[in-house]
């Protein structure tokens, strides 16, 4: 491709609102333009890179038996109503009526769809196990778009799906994406970890994360360095101390102006994890009967020392959604901001306990009157509930199970993988006959990665003060050819050459400087560049410069096309070198 008639250009400053370092290179680079809030358009360089990002998607689907179909973004609402998604999904859903009164939605995941499929498709055991996926437009309509491609309202997405007879095959299927996509992350060069993962609106038991560890991530990822636990934080565990003791009778105490646990405790001069806090959510969730939203305050206690997980706190419940209780809200049941606790509270509303506040006796907490705490408050005595791990595990903490300091670290997510059961199926009735004859629900898992977000950590992970350097197995180009020579033929010749002989080469055939050229080329980042210049022209050679390691060479004019295929054989040979295929872990 000739830079002279490529349809992008360069930029030499950062836009507004490039809030990372990756994000800055790929709109420089004339990667990417934003064409609204979290919508972008791909330029043909960044196409060309997520082409090549979905090629090796499709190689590693297809090595693992995969059929490739394509689902339609455009879903009648019919479907998700049958699994209720379509009413506990909040606003991130694009929904719209058709031209005939219906109701419509823009999928952001294809379970729905495909079970649709199945539905009609499946019809007995011999037709299972089966294995499907596509790659296609998704929308969300995100409320906090950030960092380019990392965070988008539409995207592109792999989505595959399993079909099974039981979970023995579930878990036959679920392993075998869980290798598969380390080796598609491996194979772009982009190093991630697999963690435990909160099933969230997709629904199942068991899920799994691929997590990019960035400091520009919005998930927080725990692990352990001694004995290698990872998980997400919404779902993570820490080994928990109680503090058992003899029940001592209630004392109610003043406590002015001890309206949080940092001043409660200094006040009575005891350690936090002496007190229960009271944290107060409005949980929404959907009436049985009439399928239309409801909200319920929700009273979530935690020992002082730690924090709510809201993840934890939904799923206890089965909420659809949370957000913080207005003070208004939380004295209609009797109860006092600053001073709160279950006790003497009044109302309908749902009180969920921490096991480390249950285990522990004699906590200090609210007595719902401004400038007073109980001494000495039991679960069980003084206030029931549901009991649940709700904790936020967090670094230093211990590890669940080795015991040893728990680390916290930013991640982005760039995939993940469910086992959905029969979730789908069984609200769908998606069944197969068994060898008995039985109509039995078939037994589903579903699988994600995000192809423009890979693109935009591979962006953030290899990128310096010039610009962007991805690995050669994504890049847009293999070859960026720069020309300084006034004598365009000889540069034209190269090029032909080159590309004849199947090597990808960005030729900068642009009347500019060697200092814009130079500048540019960084700012792209092909691995390998080629410089035509006067001085190496008069031996028959040209420069050669790789962009990961900024190691140089000279060859030959008349040897060029083989020297540069032997250059893009060993960028290849180190990619395929750190392959990773990962076994998965209990």
């Amino acid at each position: 491709m000739r830079m002279s008639r490529m349809f992008s250009k360069t930029l030499r400053e950062a836009p507004n609102g490039a809030d990372s370092k990756g994000y800055e290179y790929l709109l420089r680079a004339g990667y990417i333009r934003q064409m609204g809030a979290g919508i972008f358009s791909l330029l043909p360089l960044g196409f060309r890179a997520t082409q090549k990002i979905e090629t090796i998607i499709r190689e590693e689907m297809d090595r693992i038996g995969a059929e490739e179909l394509l689902m339609p973004v455009v879903n009648p609402a019919d479907i998700w109503k049958e699994t209720g998604r379509y009413y506990s999904i909040d606003k991130e859903m694009g929904r719209f009526k058709d031209r005939n009164n219906r109701d419509m939605v823009l999928a952001m995941t294809h379970e729905e769809a495909v079970t649709d499929l199945a539905r009609n498709l499946i019809d007995s055991y011999k037709r299972l196990p089966l294995l499907v996926y596509h790659i296609q437009t998704k929308w969300r309509d995100d409320p906090r778009p950030r960092a380019g491609l990392i965070r988008v309202r539409e995207f592109t997405m792999l989505d595959s799906y399993t079909f099974d007879k039981d979970y023995e095959g579930l878990q036959k299927q679920y392993a075998a994406h869980y290798k598969a996509y380390f080796r598609i992350y491996s194979r772009c060069a982009l190093p991630c970890v697999a963690v435990a993962a909160d099933t969230g609106m997709m629904g199942g038991k068991v899920s799994h994360e691929y997590m990019y560890l960035s400091p520009i991530g919005e998930d927080t990822i725990i692990l352990c360095p001694e004995c290698g636990y990872t998980a997400n934080r919404q779902v993570a565990k820490m080994k928990k101390e109680y503090f058992k003791e003899a029940e001592k009778p209630i004392e109610k105490v003043e406590t002015p102006e001890a309206k949080t646990i940092e001043a409660l405790a200094e006040f009575l001069k005891i350690d936090p994890r002496k007190t229960a806090k009271c944290v107060f959510m409005v949980g929404t969730f959907i009436n049985d009967k009439n399928g239309e939203e409801e909200d319920k305050l929700v009273v979530a206690l935690v020992r002082g020392d730690l924090e709510v997980e809201e993840s934890k706190l939904s799923n206890a419940i089965k909420a659809n959604a949370l957000r913080p209780a207005r003070p208004e809200e939380i004295e209609a049941h009797s109860m006092v901001p600053g001073f709160a606790s279950p006790i003497g509270a009044t109302g309908d509303f749902i009180t969920v306990i921490d096991d480390t506040v249950a285990e522990s006796n004699n906590l200090v907490a609210g007595a719902n009157e401004a400038g007073y705490h109980y001494l000495n408050t039991n679960f069980g005595r003084d206030y029931t509930g549901l009991v649940a791990d709700i904790a936020s595990a967090r670094d230093g903490a211990l590890c669940p199970h080795c015991g040893k300091p728990l680390k916290a670290s930013k991640g982005v997510e760039i995939g993940n993988i469910f086992q959905l059961g029969t979730r789908y199926s069984e609200a769908m009735n998606a069944t197969y006959q068994d060898e008995e004859g039985k109509q039995i629900p078939v037994v589903m898992g579903s699988y994600g990665i995000g192809v423009g977000r890979l693109l935009a950590c591979l962006a953030e992970e290899y990128n310096d003060e010039g610009g962007l350097k991805l690995p050669i197995s994504v890049a847009p180009y293999q070859v960026h050819l720069v020309s300084l020579v006034k004598d365009t033929a000889i540069a034209e010749s190269i090029y032909e050459d080159l590309t004849k002989a199947g090597i990808e080469v960005l030729y900068d055939d642009r009347k500019e400087t060697a200092g814009v050229k130079f500048a540019d080329a960084d700012l792209i980042g092909a691995p390998i560049r080629i410089t035509l210049g006067n001085r190496s022209l008069k031996e028959g050679k040209v420069e050669v410069k790789l962009r990961s390691s900024g190691e140089e060479t000279s060859y030959l004019i008349s040897d060029l096309a083989d020297e540069i295929k032997n250059e893009i054989a060993k960028e290849m040979a180190k990619i395929e070198a750190n392959i990773v295929e990962k076994e998965l872990e209990d």
